[in-house]
């Protein structure tokens, strides 16, 4: 404790999670007694970082007054059944409060109240976040309108009955689970027009506003187990809809201007009332759909009077990007019970085997332009876009269309080169580039990629790797070049690459392993299989982080006594098809070859 103490008089940070600590020690209230000690005073830096988590705290004191400058409060994971007066009193650099969450806060309005107004010209210009979540709230005060940077609120299972108006400042996202609410008010929704996020579930609620349909910037709705007994027209409105989860309600029918969110990918309506599925609904394309328990007896017989198909071909064959389909826990008559049942894909194939030949060729396999175009919807909440075999020769432009795509697949395609536009992912984090056709290293893209961490380039015809090319990509900790026909840069191109924690170069036509390699201190796993390698060199004892080495298909004879030392953290060594002659024909231990217990050598011998 007094460790932690001295460490926060000079970095202005002190944590104290997970002490069980039953109050806050007076020490803490009392930051700059640290100059009696033998400090100097003017040494001392204001603590601005509280953390106080995890611990069995009910009570904060109003000497919190004595810390100024604090900016960071989380008291997340106590006992404490109200807040100091002092949090908004004499706390003006106060900017968020960080989880103010799982303890029995029975009254909040007070210390809202006080927080808001304790700037009278600006209040709280910089609180972006705000987490009351699993305490005992009944209502949020008027007053938190105030707070006019607010993007996310987690107001998720407390006693919450109603929502205030000025709630409207949230622009992202609105955590309102788990609480008593009956209603939205048409004013709440209609002040959230910039709202991406909204989760209503586990509540009350009987109805959706009309006023739903102007929250034209909706991606994702959760109003599942509620009291909901329709759905607006208006729902035609949420045009960037991605996802809407309203299963676990009262609905006994669908509108039909639900088929007009073009963007709509996942549709829950498990266990519901439904006897049937819109016809409008079937321009839908939903990867997702689970009609589960409702009351479908069967599907409707036409979908218009010029087309006699049955209604459930229509939906299953014209939906064709439809990977998961949930019917179970309906008194289907039509479809075989072990149809209903079983995997989606025999369900579509049985659907499609109904349709009279011209129909099938309508519905046949979507098109590769239709399939990116549901990639990239999907990519919007998930933040990650795949492509892979899809046999594409060029990068889609919906692949750089957001800043905020983490993932990227494009491998076993015919793709030449990477687009200059692709750096407009700037949050790019995963790129699988594998089996394609590229010939040319893409530095002049990796390098626009700053948050880069893995890439995978195995199986590309590439031509040259430049001495420089990893100087691009410092972030990675994950590089694949597998299967690379070009010769590996210099000596010390691995040098540039300092993070690195997986490398794969099966396939690449060494005959010695690179020196930089073994400078690569926080590796842990090396695959080097299948190359022409005669040796091992004896600084692989240097490896004190490898869990995995594959050294397999290569023309070892002999292993170095130094392996044995990577005994702390080796736990896969892979020998098989080398011409080892010092090991006999059978799977043998570390502990009884180089007294390295638990490590599993695979050996065999010609």
């Amino acid at each position: 404790m007094d460790r932690a103490l001295k460490a926060a008089r000079t970095s202005g940070s002190l944590n104290l999670s997970n002490r069980s600590l039953r109050e806050v020690p007076n020490e803490v209230y009392q930051n700059f007694d640290g100059a009696s000690e033998g400090g100097n005073w003017w040494e001392i830096v204001d603590l601005q970082k509280l953390i106080l988590a995890h611990n069995n705290i009910e009570v904060l004191k109003e000497d919190l007054r004595n810390l100024p400058l604090l900016t960071v409060l989380n008291v997340s994971h106590n006992r404490l059944t109200q807040l100091p007066a002092a949090i908004g009193g004499k706390l003006l650099c106060l900017c968020l409060i960080d989880s103010v969450r799982f303890y029995a806060i029975s009254e909040l309005t007070l210390f809202l109240f006080s927080l808001f107004l304790f700037w009278e010209s600006d209040r709280l210009p910089s609180l972006k976040s705000l987490d009351v979540s699993f305490n005992s709230l009944a209502n949020i005060p008027e007053e938190i309108g105030s707070a006019t940077s607010l993007v996310k609120i987690d107001c998720s299972n407390n006693q919450l009955v109603e929502i205030p108006n000025s709630i409207g400042q949230c622009v992202e996202l609105a955590e309102l689970k788990g609480n008593k609410l009956t209603e939205l008010s048409d004013p709440v929704i209609s002040s959230w027009s910039k709202l991406t996020e909204l989760n209503a579930s586990k509540n009350l609620l009987n109805g959706i506003p009309e006023s739903i349909g102007r929250l034209s910037r909706l991606i994702r709705l959760d109003m599942h187990q509620n009291k909901i007994l329709s759905i607006p027209t208006s729902i035609k409105g949420c045009s960037s809809l991605v996802e809407f989860y309203i299963g676990i309600n009262l609905l006994s029918s669908l509108p039909g201007e639900i088929g007009e969110l073009s963007q709509l990918s996942i549709l829950d309506l498990q266990s519901n009332q439904l006897t049937e599925y819109p016809v409008e609904a079937c321009k839908l394309h939903l990867s997702v759909l689970d009609l589960s328990n409702n009351s479908l007896s069967g599907l409707p017989a036409e979908i218009g009077a010029a087309s006699q198909l049955h209604f459930c071909i229509a939906v299953y064959c014209l939906m064709t990007t439809l990977r998961k389909l949930v019917l179970i826990g309906n008194p289907m008559r039509t479809i075989r019970s072990t149809l209903v049942s079983g995997p989606t894909t025999a369900l579509l194939k049985y659907l499609r085997s109904r349709l009279p030949s011209a129909q099938e060729a309508e519905v046949s396999t979507p098109t590769k332009d239709n399939m990116v175009a549901m990639a990239a919807r999907l990519s919007l909440t998930s933040k990650e876009i795949s492509l892979g075999g899809m046999d594409l020769t060029s990068v889609p432009l919906e692949v750089c269309s957001s800043n905020e795509i983490t993932k990227v697949d494009l491998s076993r395609n015919s793709i030449e080169e990477l687009p200059v536009a692709l750096s407009a992912c700037s949050s790019l984090e995963v790129l699988l580039l594998s089996k394609n056709k590229i010939k040319d290293w893409p530095g002049e893209v990796l390098k626009l990629l700053p948050n880069l961490t893995c890439l995978r380039l195995d199986n590309n015809p590439l031509r040259q790797i430049p001495m420089n090319s990893f100087e691009a990509v410092p972030g990675l900790q994950i590089l694949d070049l597998s299967g690379c026909v070009a010769s590996l840069p210099g000596s010390s191109a691995f040098a540039s690459l300092p993070h690195l924690e997986e490398l794969y170069l099966r396939r690449v036509q060494l005959h010695e392993v690179p020196s930089d390699i073994l400078k690569l201190q926080k590796l842990q796993i090396l695959d080097l299989s299948q190359n022409s390698l005669c040796s091992i060199p004896e600084g692989f004892q240097n490896f004190s982080s490898l869990t995995e080495l594959d050294l397999s298909d290569n023309n070892i004879t002999s292993l170095p006594p130094e392996l044995g030392l990577l005994e702390p953290s080796l736990q896969v060594l892979r020998l098989d098809g080398n011409p080892l002659r010092r090991l006999t024909l059978r799977v043998v231990h570390f502990s009884s070859v180089y007294k390295c217990c638990g490590v599993t050598i695979l050996a065999r011998l010609d």
